[in-house]
C-alpha cells in the first residue's frame, strides 16, 4: 500500500463546492456549524455514501452521535435537507439525501438578486428621466408629473429608454405633455412593444407605409389624396 500523503490526498478525491454557497449561506439561514455539516454531507454523498451513518458524520466533525445526528436535523429544520425514499436497481427500498432544498433556495436568492440589481437600475435611469423630462420641458417638473414618472416605471414597469423614446416622439410632435406621452406607451402596450428595438422597428414599419400611400397617391392622380393627421395628437385634443 502506498504510504505516500500526496497519494493519499489525491486518492480522497475532490469535491466541487458553489462558491454561491459559500458567499450567502447565512442569507438562506444557516450558520458556521450548519455549513460545516452540509459540506462534510455534501463531500460523503459524492463518494457515494448516499446515507451516511450519524457516526459517520460525527468522526468527521469530531462530535458525539448524538450532537450528529442534532446537525442533520437542524439541517431539515431549515429546509435544506431532505430524506427521500427510493427503490433501487434490485427493486429494494433505500433511503438518502436531498439537497434539491438547498439548490431551490440558491436559485431563488439568485433570482432576488437579479430583480433587486434590475430595479436599483431602473431608478437609477428614473432619476436620469427627470432631469432629460425638465430639459425637453424647459422647466421643472410638478409633483403630479414626478409621481407619473414614478408610476410608469414603478407600476407599469415600463423601461426608461421606452419613456424616453416616447418623449422623443411627443417632442417632435411638439406636445409637452406627460398626458400625450402616457398615450404613446399605452400605443405601444398595445402592440407589444416594449424595447428600443421594437420601437425602431415600429417605426420604420410606419415610414414604409406612408411612403407607399405617397406612391399610390401619384399612381392615382385622379384619387382624391387623403388628408393625414397624427390621430393619437387628435385623440388627445378631442
Amino acid at each position: 500500500m502506498n504510504q505516500d500523503p500526496l497519494f493519499e490526498w489525491i486518492s480522497a478525491g475532490t469535491m466541487a463546492i458553489p462558491n454561491y454557497l459559500l458567499k450567502h449561506y447565512k442569507k438562506i439561514g444557516l450558520n458556521n456549524d450548519d455549513l460545516v455539516t452540509l459540506l462534510q454531507l455534501l463531500s460523503l454523498v459524492e463518494n457515494g455514501q448516499r446515507f451516511p451513518d450519524s457516526q459517520l458524520l460525527a468522526e468527521r466533525l469530531d462530535v458525539s452521535r448524538e450532537e450528529a445526528f442534532k446537525a442533520i436535523h437542524q439541517l431539515m429544520k431549515k429546509k435544506v435537507l431532505t430524506i427521500e425514499t427510493r427503490k433501487d436497481e434490485e427493486d429494494k427500498t433505500i433511503d438518502e439525501f436531498s439537497f434539491d432544498l438547498l439548490y431551490e433556495k440558491l436559485s431563488a436568492l439568485l433570482h432576488q438578486s437579479i430583480k433587486k440589481e434590475e430595479k436599483q437600475k431602473d431608478v437609477l435611469a428614473s432619476k436620469n428621466l427627470y432631469q432629460l423630462f425638465e430639459e425637453e420641458f424647459g422647466r421643472s417638473l410638478s409633483a403630479m408629473e414626478i409621481q407619473t414618472l414614478n408610476i410608469w416605471v414603478e407600476e407599469d414597469n415600463y423601461l426608461p429608454e421606452l419613456i424616453e423614446m416616447a418623449l422623443k416622439e411627443a417632442v417632435m410632435n411638439q406636445v409637452y405633455s406627460l398626458k400625450y406621452i402616457d398615450r404613446i406607451l399605452l400605443t405601444w402596450e398595445k402592440k407589444n412593444i416594449r424595447t428600443r428595438d421594437q420601437v425602431e422597428k415600429e417605426s420604420k414599419r410606419f415610414r414604409k407605409n406612408q411612403s407607399n400611400d405617397v406612391t399610390k397617391e401619384k399612381s392615382d392622380p385622379d384619387e382624391k389624396p387623403v388628408p393625414m393627421y397624427n390621430w393619437l395628437k387628435d385623440k388627445f385634443d378631442n
